[in-house]
């Protein structure tokens, strides 16, 4: 051990130490500064507990890394902006939802991550925020140290790329999961702007179909099904929730489940998104809480009128105002192994955020007009502290006032409690624009864009058009709490990514301002689907009177895979084909549909393992839902669950497409060697180390609540899983002594093929089997597959 400067000039002093260690008085080692004990109970499950939140971070990142390293380290890369100097610059790397390149997401990341920012908006909140950072990249950190490289996953057991964590680099990964619904959906459109080559007015002609499929803002390509019963509507009188989201099988948005502890503060399990250390969606002993994609709008343009000739700077209540900028130097290698060189670029801010060119909409830089983002997730440093509230939270109103923090980026959360009382609140991040200001403030050439593709334009010449400041938000330009969107009740409340006003039809919330969300629209088939099955149960069907739920018929519902396109527009479907048994395609091809026929009259409606005929009306369902007035009953705000619906067959152009639609289904099947009949689990899956897991579910358009989104129709079938869906799915009720909970982790919980919990809840969640989680002392200690390890440093 060295010998400090203070012992080597007083030599008598570690005489006396040494004496008084002869004596058995020797100070005691220092407390460590990490300590933690993990217990893993079965399919990987950790159970974490420390004596406070760095150490609890410590064991959190530790945990993660055991499972999922290699995904972690590439996630690291892609928010440090390194992708190109490991990967290369024309490899891709997933953000926001989208796949982009390498060196866009490079020069976006590094461009748009302001560590020092971070810091100051970390340092407002709580110290227990802070610890946990510090605290799980040290886990992480230890993992590493613990774990040779040729004991690591194969995947990058001997990477370059697998180093170090760093505090900022946790912040950056929040950073990341914050913006994915606002800048983190416009990586290109941000990397690659510039000012314009020559001064120019013109502006391009806009694609908005070709925009809408690409960056989906009306229509995100993430979801959820969020539903909580209160004491009206459950068995036992207590809370009950089901959380559905439905989130991708990959990247570090794919849920990871634990449970933390630390004895006095906090006792939640649940999950939580890859890289974050602490619980999104989960329960403790008196309240569990889901979240679902909120329909609320996360950013805003501004149109910028140029000062002429000066095509970097702008007029702002007349009075011209100079861009910044910031330079970034990607370092970039071909293919990863080449000889380095560097991609510079120079990005253009307002005060506001980026500049952006969005040419699919219209919106150029131009020597007229410039658009700058202003994203209200940017630096939103509050989420660590909510999502710690919810963890502390004794009932829904302690949800209810987690909220007013303003750190809940982009979800709705929908809450049960053990006194009976069921929560739903789009409570998040929104711009402080009401309707009055956006219809004053939005140039006209630019309003039609709100409805068609999502995009609020607003004046950004004039101050008066910035987000208004409201005394009662916490953070200037944001709604207040007070003016979001709240329901609680005692019977339920739902929500399956539409707005707010259809959260119970006994209790319609209208008036939203359209940033929040529209009323009186037509709901989406989920919701449809999912108010559907709450009011059979709850009010009986006809056939039986209304019961209310448990955990077993909230389960029952999920997986019973009804499918409410079939069962609104099948039988018209059946009356079209026995019409007219064949159709001659635009092809030329000659088609019979008696065989396709037989098969929809034998269909169950249901898109289950075994249902016969679902595979069919998929491939004909998503051809005619684009046809052009194909409903026999358009929607009404009258009847919002119920219509559209019937397949508008009086209609000779609407019936002469819809044949086309079932002749062009049945020979894409025997095109691709799948038999009309062959039942959906033999056509759809996943395969993992060999072994094939046949999936039940169907895609969102559908109208399935258990939502798979697979690839199109190959000879393989619907071979994988490749669009956002049924992730972590939970259960919830409250018991005497505690939660009472069952859930599935339908990808399971490690990303690594060697390991042991790489299929195993894949297996449960194909044969719809639940695991039941154990929450208490007794209920781990009693889990034969309990393991336990304690770690200090």
């Amino acid at each position: 051990m060295p010998i400090s400067r203070s012992t080597q000039a007083r030599p008598w002093f570690a005489l006396c130490l040494a004496l008084l260690a002869g004596q058995g008085l020797a100070q005691p080692a220092p407390t460590p500064r990490y300590q933690v004990d993990i217990q893993r109970t079965a399919y990987g499950i950790p159970h974490i507990q420390a004596g406070d939140f760095a150490s609890l971070g410590y064991g959190v990142g530790y945990s993660y890394a055991q499972d999922n390293l290699c995904l972690l380290a590439d996630q690291v890369v892609t928010v440090r902006g390194e992708r190109s100097l490991y990967f290369g610059a024309q490899g891709s790397a997933t953000v926001g939802f989208q796949q982009v390149n390498n060196l866009d997401s490079d020069v976006f990341f590094q461009a748009m991550m302001d560590v020092p920012a971070l810091r100051r908006g970390y340092a407002q909140g709580s110290p227990d925020a802070r610890s946990l950072m510090r605290g799980y990249a040290a886990g992480v950190n230890r993992f590493l140290r613990d774990t040779p490289a040729a004991a690591r996953p194969a995947a990058c057991r001997d990477a370059p790329w697998v180093r170090n964590v760093t505090e900022a680099d946790v912040m950056r990964l929040l950073e990341e999961k914050a913006i994915q619904a606002s800048a983190g959906s416009f990586v290109t459109a941000i990397a690659r702007t510039q000012p314009p080559a020559a001064p120019t007015g013109s502006v391009p002609p806009a694609d908005l179909e070709a925009f809408n499929r690409q960056h989906r803002i009306n229509d995100l390509p993430i979801g959820s099904n969020g539903w909580a019963f209160g004491a009206q509507a459950s068995s036992n009188g207590r809370g009950l929730l089901l959380g559905n989201p439905h989130f991708p099988w990959t990247t570090t948005n794919r849920f990871y489940e634990m449970h933390l502890t630390v004895p006095g503060r906090l006792d939640v399990m649940g999950a939580s998104l890859g890289g974050m250390p602490l619980v999104n969606i989960g329960f403790n002993r008196d309240v569990a809480w889901t979240h679902t994609v909120s329909t609320d709008k996360r950013f805003t343009l501004g149109v910028l009128t140029l000062v002429p000739g000066q095509p970097t700077q702008y007029l702002k209540d007349g009075q011209p105002q100079a861009m910044t900028t910031r330079t970034v130097n990607v370092r970039v290698r071909q293919g990863g192994v080449g000889p380095l060189r560097i991609e510079r670029r120079t990005l253009h801010f307002t005060p506001d955020g980026p500049l952006v060119n969005l040419p699919q909409a219209g919106l150029n830089w131009t020597a007229r007009n410039a658009f700058v983002l202003r994203d209200a997730n940017r630096l939103n440093t509050r989420m660590v502290d909510t999502w710690l509230g919810f963890g502390e939270a004794r009932s829904t109103g302690d949800i209810r006032a987690a909220l007013d923090l303003q750190g809940i980026p982009w979800v709705n959360t929908i809450a049960a409690d053990r006194a009976g009382l069921a929560l739903y609140a789009d409570i998040s991040t929104s711009p402080n624009v009401s309707a009055a200001q956006q219809a004053a403030c939005t140039p006209a050439p630019f309003a039609p864009l709100f409805a068609a593709a999502g995009l609020a334009v607003l004046d950004g010449s004039r101050s008066a058009c910035d987000w208004a400041v409201d005394p009662a938000s916490r953070v200037p330009g944001l709604r207040a709490p007070a003016r979001q969107p709240v329901l609680v009740r005692q019977d339920y409340v739902q929500n399956s990514n539409d707005s707010a006003w259809m959260t119970n039809p006994r209790a319609r919330i209208e008036g939203l301002d359209p940033i929040v969300g529209a009323t009186n629209a037509p709901l989406g088939m989920r919701t449809r689907m999912g108010l559907r099955e709450i009011g059979a149960r709850l009010d009986g069907d006809g056939t039986q009177p209304g019961r209310p739920f448990d955990l077993a018929a909230l389960q029952e519902t999920l997986f019973a895979d009804r499918n409410l396109s079939g069962l609104l527009m099948a039988d018209d479907a059946l009356r079209l084909c026995r019409d007219q048994p064949a159709v001659t395609l635009a092809s030329g091809a000659a088609v019979d549909l008696g065989a396709a026929c037989g098969v929809l009259g034998a269909w169950d409606r249901r898109s289950d393992l075994d249902s016969v005929g679902a595979v069919l009306w998929r491939e004909f369902w998503n051809r005619a839902r684009q046809i052009r007035g194909v409903y026999a009953v358009a929607f009404s705000p009258a009847d919002p669950v119920g219509t559209p619906r019937g397949l508008n067959l009086g209609d000779a152009a609407v019936r002469g497409q819809l044949l086309q639609a079932m002749g062009e289904a049945a020979q894409t099947l025997r095109a691709n060697g799948v038999a009309l009949d062959a039942p959906l689990g033999t056509v759809q899956g996943v395969t993992r180390n060999g072994v094939r897991f046949p999936l039940h579910g169907a895609p969102d358009y559908e109208g399935v609540l258990n939502k798979i989104e697979p690839p199109a129709l190959s000879p393989a079938g619907y071979e994988g899983v490749t669009g956002n869906s049924s992730s972590y799915i939970q259960t919830v009720t409250f018991g005497d002594t505690g939660p009472v909970a069952q859930a599935l982790l339908t990808y399971s919980q490690s990303t690594d093929p060697a390991s042991a919990h790489y299929t195993d809840q894949t297996a449960l969640f194909s044969r719809k089997q639940w695991v039941t989680l154990p929450f208490t002392p007794a209920e781990i200690r009693a889990d034969p597959a309990t393991t336990a390890l304690r770690l200090e440093e």
